[in-house]
């Protein structure tokens, strides 16, 4: 398998690891043409208006992450771009980036008693943001602020249920 492909199926695995903690159901589109890799739904939410909110992630990873003024520096295709800033769709989206170690050795650590991913995930939503007139790419910064954790899966699934972005 190519490098990239292992890179999606290692974000993908972590993502559905997140979700099995915080008791989310994800799930895939069979085709990825609207810059949706991943679906989160929550079942049964309490304390928001809808009861089961759900978010879509479009995934990316990296293992050469350009990190300035607290943010990761993420050259993004113009179609994902403007596919994620739009602001008439009816589940949020987000991007997420993952940064892994160059080596593919180190992406994982088994010990005697655990397993250890290394790598950490951010977040991002580019809804609103303006056209642009790059043709290839558009850089995006992801907060380094906005860690993707099960806690923030979470978060972003409570503002789905009030009917916010985040």
């Amino acid at each position: 398998m190519h490098l990239s492909q292992r890179m999606e199926q290692f974000n993908v695995a972590y993502l559905y690891a997140m979700a099995a903690q915080a008791g989310l159901n994800p799930s895939r589109p069979d085709v990825d043409d609207d810059s949706v890799d991943v679906q989160l739904t929550a079942k049964n939410w309490s304390g928001g208006a809808r009861r089961n909110p759900t978010i879509q992630l479009q995934l990316k990873c990296t293992a050469a992450a350009n990190v300035a003024d607290g943010a990761i520096k993420f050259a993004l295709p113009v179609k994902n771009y403007d596919d994620l800033r739009a602001t008439d769709l009816m589940m949020p989206r987000y991007l997420a980036v993952m940064r892994v170690p160059q080596d593919d050795a180190a992406w994982i650590q088994h010990n005697a008693d655990h397993m250890a991913l290394l790598n950490d995930c951010y977040w991002v939503s580019l809804r609103g943001l303006p056209e642009t007139a790059n043709t290839s790419t558009v850089t995006v910064d992801i907060p380094l602020a906005q860690r993707l954790t099960t806690a923030s899966l979470r978060e972003l699934l409570s503002l789905a249920s009030q009917g916010e972005p985040a």
